[in-house]
């Protein structure tokens, strides 16, 4: 089989469609769909299905995409072990993080690294189920989930873990509860929110606050950028959900963080990547600079009180 093909079936996966395959590849689409007609025709089984105006992946067709992925890695191996012996591999490693993920780790990152190896940072925030298919264009992709959402798919990823996030309340310092240690459910009821939007990884928390609650929370803004919604819980306009570690910077000038008693909310911040990515050098050496960078973050105790900026 020629692998020029197989990275196209495997594309085809990541991407979700011919034309998004075609405009990555930098070639026609119809050249992409000759392509991997030719690749059929080698093949017994379908490999691929029409669902609407799509074309999407059988069973058989994930299967001989994941052995592309190794074939990829293979390829990747032999290139790294040129670099490794030339000295050098001039081409930045690509990572994405959500939002409060860049807030929190991108610039201690970049002091950890010193310049070796180059990275070329992206914000990306997405739904939960396109953290995935942002590996087709990055090399790290710092992605999150509720621990009670579906785990990443590993048939074709490599997962790291880098953090399990404890979820708390932001509320404004002055609100009669900031001065407890903790919260209660019940003491929430009738409370104003601010939920990120539908799909994404934090949304579904509220409904499961509520049912502690006994209520259905009341969700006056919806907004993904967790500076900004600081800010409208600094407003004392409503409370909302926030990460405990990267969203502690933020922690200051009148807003506080509180743990939920009986309430064990948390995310999973991982990194999610290609085997050809991770058979990179350079790629394998800011991954462990992330891990390094994310182990300092959680070990640091936020300070309880409302602070100010310097």
């Amino acid at each position: 089989m020629d692998p020029a093909r197989l990275r196209l079936l495997r594309e085809l996966g990541d991407r979700g469609s011919v034309a998004a395959v075609a405009a990555a590849m930098h070639v026609s689409a119809s050249a992409v769909s000759q392509q991997l007609a030719a690749l059929q025709a080698a093949v017994a089984v379908p490999l691929t299905v029409k669902q609407g105006r799509r074309l999407v992946l059988t069973d058989a067709g994930e299967a001989l995409a994941a052995a592309a992925s190794r074939v990829e890695q293979a390829l990747a191996d032999a290139h790294d072990a040129v670099s490794v012996y030339l000295g050098k591999d001039e081409q930045p490693v690509r990572v994405s993080a959500f939002h409060s993920a860049g807030l929190a780790f991108f610039a201690p990152l970049l002091a950890l690294l010193g310049g070796t190896p180059r990275v070329s940072l992206v914000d990306a925030d997405v739904a939960q189920d396109e953290f995935a298919g942002l590996t087709a264009d990055h090399d790290l992709v710092i992605a999150h989930r509720l621990a009670h959402d579906p785990e990443w798919p590993t048939r074709r990823l490599v997962v790291t873990p880098l953090l399990v996030e404890p979820l708390d309340v932001a509320l404004p310092a002055g609100h009669p509860l900031a001065a407890a240690p903790d919260i209660r459910p019940e003491q929430l009821r009738d409370e104003r929110w601010i939920s990120t939007h539908e799909n994404f990884p934090l949304a579904g928390v509220l409904a499961h606050l509520g049912a502690l609650i006994g209520q259905r929370p009341r969700i006056e803004h919806r907004i993904n950028e967790f500076s900004v919604a600081a800010q409208v819980v600094r407003a004392g306009a409503a409370l909302a959900v926030m990460p405990r570690t990267t969203a502690a910077p933020l922690a200051v000038d009148g807003m506080v963080l509180r743990p939920i008693v009986g309430a064990p909310f948390a995310r999973h911040v991982d990194v999610l990547a290609r085997p050809d990515a991770i058979a990179r050098g350079a790629v394998r050496a800011v991954l462990a600079a992330l891990r390094e960078v994310t182990s300092d973050a959680t070990e640091r105790k936020p300070d309880p009180r409302p602070r100010r900026r310097a």
